[in-house]
């Protein structure tokens, strides 16, 4: 949902049909509801409505279709334009929409993507902490989560890897045994990606990289070697993205990827027939080889965990 012009379809196309953001233009206005069927991991099926934002639309999905719209609903994503000139209407549009979602569809996530923010001159962080307070206090006692986006950087599928996320019955279950998969083969990390997007459905977990232990003797943290980029899943997921299609354009297709660096291993490789998972190894001793080896040992047991979570 979201006001006509807000970016809705260029996400879509970018994060569902593998189109670069350089194409985004090309995209015409959306005429009442677009319904796209996404096979997601396999057997899950995500049913994308691409709502039209013209107010004559708008005004339809609330009063006319509003239990057609809102019946059954998942997660709500409302799209908000950084750069709108007309907030108090689109805030309208959208308070209107978490009613027809408490009416219809209670137990909904409401996620709210302030998007292009690649256009912010001002400071991005200051601009996004304003803007995220005004949509806080117009949702009320509504839990929302919300996420500064744009189709130029990783941060659209930061937010979109947190959207699909809540859609995985039981992802915590992959994150613990992909947890021991990464002990197994004393890999940093290990993350779990859907094949086709490439948005992170799960990862590792492993204190050791994410906390920040004093030294002995001192206040100051003691810096971890391993300490990994906040943003790097995105990131990944962005690059790979970027990569698929280039291989793409010369009629070439994406199996895998190995990359030996001077400070850490990282391997990318199928996992199983709708998943894609990278190992990260700092461990210098460690061959690509035993990575990969670990990799196709594990994958059957990983195809059985993806069928009970995805039926359970």
């Amino acid at each position: 949902m979201g006001a006509s012009g807000s970016g809705k379809t260029s996400m879509r196309s970018l994060i569902f049909s593998n189109n670069p953001a350089s194409l985004a233009s090309r995209l015409g206005a959306t005429i009442d509801v677009e319904q796209n069927h996404v096979r997601f991991l396999g057997d899950l099926i995500l049913n994308l409505w691409d709502c039209g934002g013209q107010d004559s639309f708008m005004d339809s999905y609330l009063s006319t279709q509003r239990a057609t719209i809102f019946q059954q609903v998942g997660v709500m994503i409302y799209v908000f334009d950084i750069e709108t000139r007309e907030m108090n209407k689109d805030l309208e549009y959208y308070r209107d929409c978490l009613d027809g979602l408490r009416q219809f569809s209670p137990d909904a996530s409401v996620f709210l993507l302030v998007h292009k923010m690649d256009l912010v001159r001002e400071p991005k962080v200051a601009t996004f902490d304003k803007k995220k307070k005004e949509l806080q206090e117009a949702s009320g006692d509504a839990t929302i989560s919300v996420f500064g986006t744009s189709i130029y950087d990783e941060s659209l599928y930061r937010a979109w890897s947190n959207i699909v996320h809540t859609l995985i019955p039981n992802a915590t279950i992959l994150s613990r045994h992909l947890t021991t998969f990464a002990e197994a083969c004393s890999a940093t990390e290990v993350i779990l990606f859907e094949r086709t997007t490439f948005l992170v459905i799960a990862t590792s977990s492993s204190s050791s990289t994410t906390s920040m232990p004093l030294s002995l003797g001192t206040d100051e943290p003691e810096v971890d070697p391993h300490q990994l980029d906040p943003i790097r899943y995105e990131r990944t997921s962005e690059l790979i993205k970027a990569f698929k299609h280039s291989c793409s354009r010369v009629r070439e297709e994406f199996h895998s990827l190995e990359m030996e660096l001077y400070d850490f291993t990282a391997v990318l490789d199928e996992m199983t027939r709708n998943t894609y998972v990278m190992v990260i190894v700092h461990d210098p001793t460690i061959e690509t080889a035993a990575v990969k080896l670990n990799i196709r040992l594990a994958r059957r047991k990983f195809e059985e965990l993806q069928g009970d979570s995805l039926t359970s």
